[in-house]
């Protein structure tokens, strides 16, 4: 008897509701005593399945049986599923068939509410996917990696690492691992690596410090920011919504505190005409002092 062929049973009768021994005998390539004995046995296992005679009847199983046998309340089955739906990313077919799978075995309607998707708006989703597909294979199989990472001092380096964890934080991947060109632990970003191999050398399973977080390194500087309304919606996307006033319809304040890295005055310049500087003095200096730079530039010959 084939436990395969009963568990198959199960699902089809969760997914279909009911079946005749013809139906099931065709779809298994077995006799139809073959399937008698199979529906037996299910019984004598416990499991609630039954038949009914007649030209409407067939074979059945009593409703909820497996939420009974695996003590999941309706929020906790859905809170399951919406699990696997966010995994897609990490391994698509696996999670699709555990979706359906569990689906199935809850036996009631799911609220598709939230779908989880990772990638850019403005990308070729194909190429967007190798990077991440060739670091997680990486991961799993613990080959050591190499790449050419651009630092942010804006500098081209050559890197060896053994990967450890992909994580997503504020919009952007990360790729966690022990950089063996800095003998030290180290957070990669993924979009800033290019030239990504994977090498034939194995590596052992990394125990990871507690202390490996993605933060920055440097100090912090207190801010006020004035900006326009033709840029709120970045406003809204990139600060903190307890840190925003709004002044009137055409105007926000924000107060906050970005890290003093040499990135920042690139940052605060992409809002373009559409931010003011309020405080700090230092920073409006610097800011001059850029824009001076670009002016130069730009009307160079």
């Amino acid at each position: 008897m084939s436990t395969e062929r009963l568990f198959g049973i199960i699902y089809f009768l969760l997914n279909n509701k009911k079946a005749t021994t013809t139906e099931l005998a065709s779809l298994f390539e077995v006799s139809t005593r073959t399937i008698h004995r199979d529906i037996n046995k299910l019984s004598s296992l416990g499991i609630p399945i039954y038949t009914e005679p007649g030209r409407k009847g067939g074979i059945y199983l009593l409703n909820n049986f497996i939420l009974d046998k695996v003590l999941l309340s309706k929020e906790e089955q859905d809170n399951l599923l919406l699990a696997l739906k966010g995994t897609r990313k990490i391994n698509p077919e696996i999670s699709d068939q555990s979706f359906s799978k569990l689906h199935s075995l809850f036996n009631q309607s799911f609220d598709d509410w939230l779908e989880v998707d990772f990638s850019r708006w403005h990308t070729d989703m194909s190429k967007d996917d190798q990077p991440f597909e060739l670091i997680k294979t990486s991961i799993l199989n613990r080959n050591e990696l190499t790449f050419t990472y651009i630092s942010a001092k804006g500098t081209l380096e050559s890197r060896r690492c053994q990967p450890y964890r992909l994580v997503f934080k504020s919009q952007s991947w990360y790729v966690q691992a022990f950089c063996l060109s800095r003998n030290a632990f180290r957070m990669f970003k993924v979009n800033r690596m290019s030239s990504i191999k994977k090498t034939d050398q194995l590596f052992s399973k990394i125990e990871r410090p507690d202390s490996l977080k993605i933060t920055s390194s440097g100090a912090m500087v207190s801010m006020t920011l004035e900006f326009s309304k033709e840029i709120f919606y970045r406003v809204y996307d990139e600060f903190d919504h307890d840190s925003i006033t709004l002044k009137n319809s055409d105007v926000v304040i924000v107060k906050t505190e970005l890290p003093d890295e040499d990135w920042l005055i690139r940052y605060l310049l992409s809002f373009g005409k559409h931010i003011k500087i309020l405080s700090p003095d230092s920073i409006k200096g610097k800011i001059a002092e850029e824009l001076k730079i670009m002016s130069s530039n730009i009307l160079a010959d």
